[in-house]
């Protein structure tokens, strides 16, 4: 592992936001700067990116940000129209897979990376409910670069306010139980502008 990628705070605790109906943690800074900035930089120069065109409502678009799909053989993913065949895991991806599964105590083998390149960049309101991460997926989102703010809603109980949650450089957020089948979430356009934001969201495929 290199001396970088090393330097997550291991003594820091996932935080329960209390929420009905799921099963959300969260920390600050589990990496710090300027280790968030390296990690960043490594991450926009090797990773694959591409713009997926997705299929909604019978219409097709192109996602409004960059992604790409990493894991072990054979854990493809498909969502939205799309189906992902993941790219082989890279030096920089393992050593983070490895810091987040020894905080969380969960094992992933794959990762879904978005790269938000500015204010225009979104994700709008969904879930990660397919079937080959199972009923209740564990889902561990780290997110580096510029402040983004992460919106939850409830799928059923409208008398539940929204939740947001502002993702800052070098956080973490660990989705699992029964979140993804009782609420959705999103990240919205900006009115300011916004510096780049890279999202990685690990995650466990289920053999078919």
């Amino acid at each position: 592992m290199s001396d970088t990628l090393a330097l997550f705070d291991s003594a820091a605790a996932l935080e329960p936001i209390p929420m009905v109906d799921a099963d959300v943690r969260f920390m600050h800074a589990f990496y710090r700067p300027p280790q968030t900035t390296e990690i960043l930089k490594q991450l926009l120069h090797e990773i694959a990116w591409t713009q997926e065109t997705i299929t909604l409502w019978g219409k097709s678009h192109l996602q409004p940000r960059l992604s790409a799909w990493y894991g072990d053989t054979g854990s493809a993913y498909a969502y939205s129209g799309v189906v992902l065949q993941p790219h082989a895991w890279t030096e920089t991806l393992l050593d983070l897979k490895a810091a987040i599964e020894n905080v969380t105590g969960h094992r992933f083998n794959s990762v879904l990376l978005n790269l938000y390149r500015n204010e225009q960049d979104s994700v709008g309101w969904h879930s990660d409910a397919e079937a080959e991460l199972g009923n209740a997926p564990v889902i561990a989102s780290l997110s580096l670069g510029e402040t983004r703010v992460f919106r939850f809603r409830h799928k059923s109980r409208k008398d539940l306010a929204p939740i947001s949650i502002a993702l800052t450089d070098g956080s973490l957020l660990l989705m699992a139980g029964s979140t993804q089948r009782h609420w959705q979430h999103a990240i919205n356009k900006e009115r300011e502008p916004r510096a780049p934001r890279i999202n990685l969201t690990f995650r466990h495929i289920l053999p078919k």
